[in-house]
């Protein structure tokens, strides 16, 4: 059942703190959460404690594993300085400010032949835009939900998890937001996408579960067989099943849209371990992944192969990835301010710096326009390349 509703944007009150201040805040919480979280018992999930934000997972393995890259997620202003002595703006880019100034864009989504709908992580808030740059932003209705990514359903309404409310929000074109609560408490629900079956399926981080919801609002869970696994993004294969990152562990999930799961352990390439982070199904059939721990773009097939290939930038940061107008796949660089582009062979064609030197990009997608829209969770805007 839905348990709240709202049709604009209205008075709310939020304890807002700058966005840096706002960023250690959480991140200093989630770390004092993590070993409380580690030692959980999941089987007790009336007490579950919230989730860890996915970039504060990340920067642990990344320092379990020795490694001296910086984590991804929100920059300090230290790192911001950095990247404003070396960021240079590439000609085919223009951002656009979106309207609230504290919202951190994370999760977007197109779309055919109409807006872009993205999520507003710090404001609490949906957004939508015109290709020509007018925004229209819907609050959810619960305070500080953090909603995440986004994606379009087979009921032509918007979904979007809310990581920390604990609900899916379903949004209408008109912009009604309507929230359905998860059964599992504190579940951090993340990434979201439509399947084949005319559900939404997502993944709950927290939980470790794989959820599933009709477009009237039920909702089931599904387990994934490894314990402490973080699952975070999740795309509909071209076999017809999802399939999922799990970060925590390495390995990548498929769940059909009867609820039956296998895992494959993901590439591990020159680090010898995998950190898959965004997912998303290529033009050629195969699933594509970006790997933070090698610095790489991994392809797996739909049978469980794997094949790593280098973006040849050790600080790239990866995160978001999709297909381009131009068939290639295109990736968020958090690390070093960029987006980038390979070919289905493996080829590195573009790195395009973003104007903005506190943008930290975070997901890509194509518009309707043909050009590829970038949510910069640092700066606040939407960036637009034509390629």
């Amino acid at each position: 059942m839905p348990v709240l509703e709202t049709t604009e944007k209205g008075p709310q009150v939020k304890h807002r703190l700058p966005l840096l201040a706002r960023a250690l805040t959480i991140t200093a919480l989630a770390l004092a959460l993590c070993a409380s979280a580690a030692s959980s018992d999941a089987s007790a999930t009336k007490h579950r404690p919230r989730p860890v934000l996915p970039w504060v997972v990340a920067c642990q393995l990344l320092h379990r594993h020795h490694s001296h890259r910086p984590c991804p997620g929100p920059r300090t202003e230290k790192s911001a300085q950095t990247l404003r002595r070396t960021t240079r703006q590439a000609p085919t880019v223009t951002e656009l400010p979106a309207p609230s100034p504290g919202s951190s864009p994370m999760g977007i989504t197109s779309v055919p032949g109409g807006n872009l709908w993205f999520t507003e992580f710090g404001e609490s808030q949906i957004g939508t835009v015109t290709t020509s740059g007018t925004f229209t932003e819907y609050a959810t209705p619960t305070v500080n939900a953090g909603p995440t990514e986004i994606a379009l359903g087979a009921d032509g309404n918007l979904w979007a998890p809310e990581y920390f409310g604990n609900n899916i929000a379903r949004i209408t074109p008109a912009g009604v937001v309507t929230e359905f609560a998860l059964p599992t408490p504190n579940a951090g629900p993340w990434g979201i996408a439509a399947g084949s079956d005319g559900n939404l399926w997502f993944t709950e981080a927290g939980a470790g579960n794989i959820g599933m919801i009709t477009p009237d609002g039920v909702i089931t869970e599904y387990t994934v067989p490894t314990a402490n696994s973080y699952p975070l993004n999740i795309t509909a294969g071209s076999d017809g099943a999802l399939w999922f990152t799990e970060l925590s562990t390495g390995i990548i999930g498929r769940i059909t849209t009867s609820g039956a799961v296998t895992e494959t352990p993901g590439a591990t390439g020159t680090a010898g371990w995998s950190l898959p982070v965004g997912i998303t199904s290529g033009p050629d059939g195969n699933l594509w992944i970006t790997d933070d721990a090698s610095v790489g773009i991994d392809q797996m097939t739909t049978a469980g192969a794997s094949t790593q290939f280098s973006v040849n930038d050790p600080s790239a940061g990866l995160w978001g990835i999709t297909t381009g107008p131009d068939g290639n796949l295109w990736y968020a660089q958090q690390g070093d301010n960029m987006v980038g582009s390979m070919t289905t062979t493996g080829t590195v064609t573009q790195a395009i710096f973003l104007p903005a030197a506190y943008a930290s990009p975070w997901d890509v997608v194509t518009g309707s326009d043909n050009n590829l829209w970038v949510t910069e969770d640092g700066s606040g805007n939407l960036a637009v390349i034509t390629p």
